[in-house]
């Protein structure tokens, strides 16, 4: 008999669970988008936009779309058909934005570093040097990779990028990590960020953002033809209020964004930063006490290299996907399919699971989540370290 009746629990990473606020914001009439009080708050967005990735000068240009949308939206200001981008890849995510690339014409030099480790920023230094002509305009970086789970140093790429000398343009994929992970556009010299609405910023998916500095808007003005849609001018610097969407505002949307940036500015980003680091080590200290008696595996051995947003762990097939059905349908809590994941005798990648620890999550749904688990292993018959529930106490704990 199932016990998942209730409130439900989506543990994937992203969409994250919404809070109560952001939905309360969002249930109300439409409003007018021509004139009167939801232009004075958009423009009010702009500057916790700018908060939240840390940015002073930066300009930012929202989309009606996903991340997919923002990465498309960021490549066309910025790479013309037989350009070519510097793809680092670290798992599913970096080879999607260098397919999108290719997709609108551009040369892709991909640097493959696995599903399991970081970035090798001198290997990123040495394709720039061997490019004589200043043929690649930009290098694709993912923060985090939310299929891997694997969180990259920014700062340190591009300290290896200025080594060069090369005018290349830094360009990172925040959809998983901003609001989430500790991230520092300016002083870590991040040219080009985008991400989504639907993680770390609590809002459902639908929009898409580009944070740009001037190095990338001088870039832009090298451009032949953007398309007027992607274009992200106008919506950088509007004369008009439908000009910051190329068109119809995504009203209730906004109106969730402005609940979601007032709760982060309540909390504090650094605040923010500090309560998911502490719940991805919950996390962690209790998949490692599982693993010490059974199959169980996180994908990113090394600590320092995990994100705080989402883990990825393998239990190998058949139990992921056999956990992930008994969480679901006896528990009431979804937890992330393998992707980007796939093994000789797993193809499909089943064997593999994640967890997303983003946005409006606390200690006890945290260790709700973790209990559940044990339940699975418990319920399934699957082999697994004991003490699992006690060492993720004790982190929390710790603070």
């Amino acid at each position: 008999m199932s016990l998942a009746h209730g409130r439900p629990y989506l543990a994937i990473p992203g969409p994250s669970v919404m809070p109560d606020a952001v939905l309360r914001a969002m249930h109300r009439a439409s409003p007018n988008i021509y004139e009167g009080a939801i232009v004075e708050m958009v423009a009010g967005l702009i500057p916790d936009l700018r908060y939240v990735a840390q940015t002073a000068a930066a300009k930012v240009a929202i989309y009606i779309a996903n991340g997919h949308g923002a990465w498309e939206a960021a490549l066309v200001n910025v790479v013309g058909e037989g350009d070519k981008v510097l793809v680092p890849a670290t798992g599913r995510f970096a080879h999607g934005w260098a397919e999108m690339a290719r997709g609108l014409g551009a040369e892709v030099e991909l640097i493959e570093f696995g599903t399991k480790s970081t970035y090798d920023p001198a290997l990123v230094a040495e394709a720039l040097r061997n490019d004589k002509d200043r043929k690649i305009k930009a290098v694709l970086a993912s923060h985090v990779d939310t299929a891997t789970s694997i969180r990259n140093d920014l700062a340190s790429l591009r300290a290896a990028m200025d080594s060069t000398g090369h005018p290349a343009l830094l360009m990172a994929d925040c959809v998983a990590s901003l609001g989430v992970e500790e991230f520092r556009m300016d002083d870590w010299g991040v040219d080009i960020m985008v991400t989504g609405s639907q993680k770390g910023l609590m809002v459902p998916p639908g929009l898409g953002f580009v944070f740009f500095n001037e190095k990338a808007e001088a870039r832009r003005a090298e451009m032949t033809r953007v398309s007027r849609y992607w274009d992200w001018v106008p919506r950088g610097k509007p004369d008009f209020f439908y000009e910051y969407f190329g068109g119809t505002a995504p009203t209730h949307h906004l109106y969730g964004l402005r609940a979601a940036l007032d709760m982060i500015r309540e909390e504090g980003i650094e605040q923010i930063w500090h309560r998911h680091a502490v719940l991805a080590r919950t996390i962690w200290a209790a998949a490692e006490a599982w693993g010490q008696g059974g199959p169980l595996t996180l994908n990113v051995a090394d600590r320092g290299l995990r994100s705080h947003a989402v883990t990825a762990l393998r239990l190998g097939a058949p139990y992921g996907a056999q956990l992930r059905k008994w969480c679901e349908t006896e528990a009431g809590v979804t937890l992330g399919i393998g992707l980007g994941m796939a093994e000789p005798d797993d193809p499909m990648g089943t064997g593999f699971f994640r967890i997303g620890h983003m946005g409006h999550v606390n200690t006890h749904m945290i260790l709700g989540l973790l209990g559940v688990l044990e339940a699975g292993f418990l319920s399934l018959g699957i082999p697994h370290g004991q003490g699992a529930l006690s060492a993720a106490a004790a982190e929390i704990a710790k603070g």
